[in-house]
């Protein structure tokens, strides 16, 4: 610290922490301005006992001080260097900042807080409290706008105590009056027998973030370990179907090549004997002009004289025939093309099947993290809400879709549907084309007899066994909605359900947790029937319309 620094830090006022103006000397031998010292005691006029602000020196009566000139001739001859004693900005107390109570004027930021003061001070006015011994046994704590809180509000006394039976702060006057009798203790007891519990969370809760440290280093060691898996899957996947691609691309060419050069031969044949009918054409007809010419000789001994020159170029007088057959080889060729590709997508539909539930069954068990509550309201439901339509590739020809395919209705007159492996042949059935994961609810409108399902895709199509059903397999699951009943059908086992019937059924899916809620919906929502199991595939809504003129629809809930 520099000389000047040093002078203007003596000369200069601790109350208002400017250079000293009509500068006053107390007995004590601290300085301040005439203004500043007069203002601090007129404060203190209703106790008739004045204070040094610095020192706590008490005087009696008022000092009656004077200019010390000395000290002003001084600070004449520092402000005529340009030096400034004002503390920087940042030191004084904002909005908030908790201010010095002892400051004048502009307040300073207050450094400590004294809870036996219950006063806060600059570090200017702090400075009593490390030179004093009395003063050096008060408790300092961080700058508190709180201080007054720790004063009785009944009896003006600081709250050093503390009431176990009403949980609350007290004075010691209040610990005889009304919590007599409590189970009271300091102040400083309680604290150190919180300060006990405090410190046991904190392990609690170092512990706790440790283990979850651990748990996430592990998911993130999972999901590197799933990202690696994948690509790989992904990279070996691209390589076997670019070979599988490349193999159809040579048998297609191979086909390909075979025909054109079938196709060469056979036209070459063709063509060689047309040359030759072509040639006979010519002969034939240049003999015929030689017999034409001879027919109309006029001489008869010229004529009977070339006759027998002639008559030997007509040869037979019926000629062989071309027999060809149907060119059906390129035909059957076709056939063959077809059988096979057929068949390709046989295996490629079951080899599917076989992949996307090898797909699904990668889980990964979180078993450390708590699964979410169930929904309990619709409130709560429809925020799990699926926007869902109906698969037309799929719907039976008797089933008519409206309303964007949302809309199924039996129907007498079979549809104009195209052929598709995918659709239901014998039972009046049709799937969602959306698959359903994670958490998904949905409800369907339904007049008549209607099953309400969901489904593994692959579930069988043709024909009218069992193994279509919803519900008569182990691949669907179903409820039968009838006017009067219901049944909960899996696995070729119909389970009664009993509950108020309803137009409206409500769908609640957890895939992950292998949960399948059925509900009516009227005024109130009531749980039909649940099921708990664990769902290996993506599911597909489904819907089962069995009577003519009934009609099942999946609505709209957002």
């Amino acid at each position: 610290m520099d000389q000047n620094q040093l002078d203007r830090e003596r000369l200069c006022c601790s109350i208002c922490l400017d250079l000293l103006k009509d500068p006053v000397t107390t007995s004590c031998g601290h300085s301040y301005c005439m203004n500043c010292i007069r203002t601090h005691w007129d404060k203190e006029d209703d106790k008739r006992v004045y204070s040094c602000p610095q020192c706590r020196k008490t005087f009696t009566p008022r000092p009656d001080l004077g200019k010390n000139t000395m000290l002003a001739d001084l600070v004449e001859e520092l402000k005529k260097t340009g030096l400034q004693a004002a503390p920087a900005d940042h030191c004084y107390a904002g909005p908030e900042d908790v201010a010095c109570d002892v400051c004048t004027g502009r307040k300073l930021r207050a450094s400590k807080s004294c809870l036996q003061c219950l006063a806060s001070y600059c570090e200017k006015h702090l400075q009593p409290h490390f030179e004093s011994a009395p003063l050096k046994k008060h408790k300092l704590v961080e700058p508190s706008k709180k201080l007054q809180e720790n004063v009785c509000s009944h009896h003006d006394e600081v709250m050093k105590m503390f009431c176990r039976t009403d949980q609350q702060s007290i004075c010691y006057l209040c610990s005889v009056d009304e919590h007599k009798g409590h189970d009271t203790v300091s102040a400083a007891a309680e604290r150190t027998e919180r300060q006990r519990e405090l410190e046991g969370s904190r392990l609690n809760i170092q512990q706790r973030i440790q283990d979850r440290e651990k748990d996430v280093k592990l998911l993130q060691q999972e999901v590197e370990a799933i990202n690696g898996s994948a690509d790989k899957a992904v990279e070996h996947s691209e390589e076997m179907f670019t070979e599988l691609i490349r193999l159809m691309e040579k048998r297609r060419s191979d086909v390909k090549q075979q025909v054109r050069s079938q196709q060469e031969t056979e036209v070459s044949r063709v063509k060689e004997l047309q040359e030759k009918l072509e040639q006979e054409i010519t002969e034939l007809k240049r003999r015929d002009a030689e017999l034409q010419k001879l027919a109309h000789t006029e001489d008869h001994n010229q004529f009977l004289q070339d006759y027998p020159s002639l008559s030997g170029l007509s040869g037979p007088t019926h000629s062989s025939r071309i027999k060809t057959r149907p060119l059906r080889y390129f035909e059957d060729v076709t056939a063959a093309v077809s059988g096979v590709r057929d068949k390709l997508q046989d295996v490629l539909r079951e080899g599917w099947t076989n992949i996307s539930q090898t797909v699904t069954e990668v889980n990964v068990l979180l078993s450390q993290l708590e699964p979410e509550p169930e929904p309990k309201t619709r409130a709560e439901f429809l925020k799990y809400s699926q926007d869902i339509t109906l698969d037309p590739n799929t719907a039976h020809r008797w089933l008519f879709l409206s309303d964007g395919n949302r809309k199924a209705t039996n129907v007498k007159k079979p549809q104009p549907y195209s052929s598709h492996p995918d659709r239901f042949t014998y039972w009046c059935q049709v799937l969602s084309g959306e698959s359903l994961t994670g958490r998904c609810y949905w409800e369907v409108e339904r007049r008549g007899g209607v099953y309400v399902a969901v489904t593994y895709k692959n579930i069988s199509r043709e024909g009218r066994s069992d193994e279509c059903v919803f519900g008569f397999n182990d691949k669907s699951w179903s409820l039968d909605c009838d006017n009067n009943s219901y049944n909960f059908l899996f696995n070729n086992v119909k389970t009664p359900v009993s509950g108020p019937q309803s137009f409206r059924v409500g769908v609640y899916l957890d895939h992950r947790a292998g949960i399948l809620s059925f509900y009516s919906i009227s005024k109130t929502m009531t749980l039909l029937h649940r099921v708990q199991t664990t769902f290996t595939q993506p599911l597909h809504a489904g819907l089962f319309v069995y009577y003519h003129g009934s009609t099942a629809e999946l609505l709209r809930l957002k």
